[in-house]
């Protein structure tokens, strides 16, 4: 790429055309400058970029910010604040958005759930803040219930404060756990329909003892509703993913729920550096960019919104079930990644290639495309994180590698 001082260099010899501008350079000089291309980093760096066809997935980088989200953190980074400040401030508009006493903007679903333990945990005692993860000895409680079907690697969220894990299936098997030890229920809503106990049910259990109760929901918008369904039913904490649904920074999330829940969590977060929080640090950026974003996603049209993903699934499935041996269907998943999800399979005997022959034929093909599944004939294909017309290159791509290896 030319520098600044190599173009104006060869510029000198054109003729002026309108004269001289600010700085004494030729119109057609500043002209040039103005539109001399963006640093295209990706291809800079050799860093392969795709058409999402799979999801909202964190190793695909999550979703895409749009332009309010962008415009959003790029004022932010243009001025100073006080870090406490604006987490307050931003904090009281998201808890009347998501109807919850009070809110934070976390570094991410996972942080949400340290964040909002250790709150729990340690309440307002800056002596026991700076104890955590080292329970014994301290008087704080050291024992979370969960389901077993709940039970997932991402509790590690709440092992982090020192806690452990205790496994129950039934209501009565929550009864018998819960003992002076006992410092939170735990709810995982992808996984409800795998436990023996529901929503509401988890909540007044906890009640009943006065224990707190938890739930993570990091993947489960749309519906929008989820964002404010848990907070009435009356869970303490809930905790969401910002950078899937509602396309706010990759790194960010709530934590939304009891006042002094989120007080106290706030003590386990920077700018205090006397804690297990201090590395989950959310920047100014990133608080301004989620508020914007769920701000956004909750005013957007979600029907036609909803109309759009329809349509280009049935784009897709229309193209692809031309292919003699193609078989397809149109499914929302029930919980999380609540979204038309199109599963296309096929008869091995008429088309010779597997879902990961397939899914690497797409991935290497120009432009590159991921997409889910890969079982030993079929993949599945969601379009809401395409940008729009992707849909169609999609379809088409699909259509030729499958037309490719036709019997």
């Amino acid at each position: 790429m030319l520098s600044r001082r190599k173009l104006i260099k060869r510029l000198s010899s054109v003729p002026v055309l309108g004269g001289l501008v600010g700085g004494g350079l030729p119109l057609v000089a500043t002209e040039a400058l103005a539109a001399a291309p963006k640093r295209d980093l990706f291809k800079e760096l050799g860093v392969r970029t795709f058409i999402n066809a799979a999801g909202t997935l964190t190793y695909m980088t999550g979703s895409l910010m749009p332009d309010e989200v962008l415009e959003a953190i790029n004022y932010g980074a243009k001025e100073f604040c006080l870090l406490d400040e604006i987490q307050d401030k931003v904090g009281e508009k998201i808890a009347q958005m998501v109807h919850s006493e009070a809110a934070v903007v976390t570094s991410g679903a996972f942080s949400g759930m340290t964040l909002g333990l250790a709150g729990i945990l340690t309440g307002m005692d800056l002596k026991k803040v700076e104890q955590l993860p080292h329970l014994a000895g301290t008087g704080m409680k050291t024992e979370v219930i969960c389901q077993k079907a709940h039970d997932i690697v991402y509790n590690h969220a709440l092992t982090n404060t020192g806690c452990k894990i205790i496994p129950v299936e039934t209501a009565e098997e929550v009864e018998k756990a819960i003992n002076e030890r006992t410092a939170l229920m735990h709810f995982l809503h992808i996984e409800a329909d795998k436990g023996k106990i529901m929503h509401e049910e988890w909540v007044a259990l906890g009640k009943k003892h006065n224990i707190p109760t938890s739930i993570d929901i990091a993947a489960d918008v749309p519906p929008v509703e989820n964002l404010w369904r848990f907070n009435d039913m009356g869970f303490s904490f809930v905790v969401i993913s910002g950078g899937k649904a509602m396309r706010g920074p990759q790194s960010a999330g709530l934590l939304m729920g009891k006042k002094d829940i989120i007080s106290a969590a706030r003590l386990h977060m920077p700018p205090r550096g006397f804690n297990i929080g201090r590395g989950m640090k959310v920047n100014k950026e990133e608080i301004l960019g989620m508020y914007v974003a769920l701000e956004r996603f909750i005013n957007q049209d979600h029907d036609k919104v909803w109309k759009s993903w329809e349509d280009g699934v049935a784009h897709v499935e229309n193209t692809v079930k031309a292919v003699n041996g193609v078989e397809t269907n149109v499914h929302v998943p029930p919980l999380g990644n609540h979204t038309p999800t199109l599963r296309i399979a096929w008869d091995p005997a008429k088309l010779r290639i597997t879902g990961k022959e397939l899914q690497e034929a797409l991935r290497k093909g120009d432009p590159s495309i991921e997409v889910g599944g890969g079982g030993p004939s079929n993949i599945s294909v969601t379009v809401w994180m395409m940008k729009p017309g992707q849909e169609k290159i999609v379809a088409k791509r699909i259509k030729e590698e499958l037309s490719k290896v036709a019997a």
